[in-house]
């Protein structure tokens, strides 16, 4: 499927203001954990990106002090330079070297440091990228209420937080998104936190709607990916694991052959078609793919079209976590719900 004229409509992001493109880009693997073995982007091939993501009408850029870390704010703060308030700029913080770190100094410390790496005076959607257990949430959300009165943040947001957690935020600060993994085969959100924040009129930024590229039918080995990518030690693309799971996106591309779209367009188009309020942030280093990924949007699936690619890719039958254990009780999903 090939790109058109269309560019991508603006809709509100939660119930508190925020507008933002139908579908965001995700910035991470411009700088930071993802490399193909075949092709690492300069940092102009990523600028390109980005302008040219605005052309079509993606004006939602994600990224996260952890990135680099730091080198990707740094990245997308040139991109907007002399054109910032065409862009909706959402970045996160809150994971340290010595791990998740709410308390009010880091986040302090931390939105002065994205402000000025980004080279802007506020940023437009402000995350808590991992809930601290040492810091209560409700500590955290009153310190992040005083950055919007003091107009630094116009917008909050949390990242993988419990149903319970999220409540407890609600109730210091309207919050506006909160950014979950959601793709064919990561559903686990489905169950609580996802009608949690639709209760709320909470929007819904779904991260690694590709599945990390592997739903793109992008790779047929571990090989595919550059030996410093972090996804060689994921559990989902280690040994059986990718066999297993590969087994899947094949299903997946026979899908799509048949209706004339790339896999990835397929799973993409999947995540949008589960609601208006919810924001896919796709990532990539190539305008190929971006034009690809923007494409999606326009899809019409229909419901013999959905349940044939919920069939094809069952949840219960993805091999592996989606992060490695050491990193996985960070999740919402296995965080403590007290």
């Amino acid at each position: 499927m090939r790109i058109t004229a269309m560019t991508l409509p603006v809709r509100p992001l939660g119930s508190q203001g925020l507008k933002a493109s139908a579908q965001g880009l995700g910035c991470m693997g411009m700088s930071a954990f993802y490399s193909d073995a075949d092709h690492k982007a300069t940092d102009e091939e990523s600028i390109s990106v980005i302008h040219k993501a605005l052309e079509l009408g993606v004006t939602m850029l994600d990224t996260a002090e952890i990135y680099g870390p730091h080198t990707n704010e740094t990245l997308v703060g040139k991109a907007i330079a002399g054109n910032r308030k065409a862009y909706v700029v959402a970045t996160k913080f809150g994971i340290t070297q010595n791990g998740p770190d709410g308390s009010p100094e880091n986040v302090r410390r931390s939105v002065e440091g994205s402000l000025e790496r980004l080279g802007i005076d506020c940023i437009d959607l402000y995350y808590m990228h991992r809930m601290d257990p040492k810091t209560p949430i409700e500590t955290t959300i009153k310190e992040l209420k005083e950055l919007v009165n003091e107009g630094k943040v116009k917008y909050l947001g949390l990242s993988e937080v419990s149903p319970a957690d999220l409540r407890k935020a609600h109730a210091v600060h309207p919050i506006s998104a909160v950014q979950l993994e959601w793709s064919l085969w990561t559903r686990d959100a489905e169950a609580e936190l996802i009608p949690t924040c639709r209760e709320l009129g909470i929007g819904i930024v779904a991260y690694s709607p590709l599945g990390r590229g592997f739903l793109a039918a992008k790779y047929s080995s571990p090989d595919d990916l550059d030996k410093d990518d972090w996804r060689r030690n994921n559990p989902r693309f280690a040994g059986e694991s990718f066999k297993k799971n590969l087994a899947l996106v094949e299903k997946v591309k026979e899908l799509a052959k048949a209706k004339g779209c790339t896999p990835g367009q397929l799973a993409l188009a999947w995540v949008h078609h589960q609601g208006e309020d919810v924001f896919p942030i796709p990532g990539t280093k190539r305008i190929k793919y971006l034009e690809e990924n923007v494409a999606a949007f326009g899809m019409k699936l229909s419901k013999n079209d959905i349940d044939a690619l919920e069939k094809a890719v069952p949840h219960d039958q993805v091999v592996g976590e989606r992060y490695e254990a050491d990193f996985m009780h960070t999740a919402f999903d296995r965080y403590d719900k007290k």
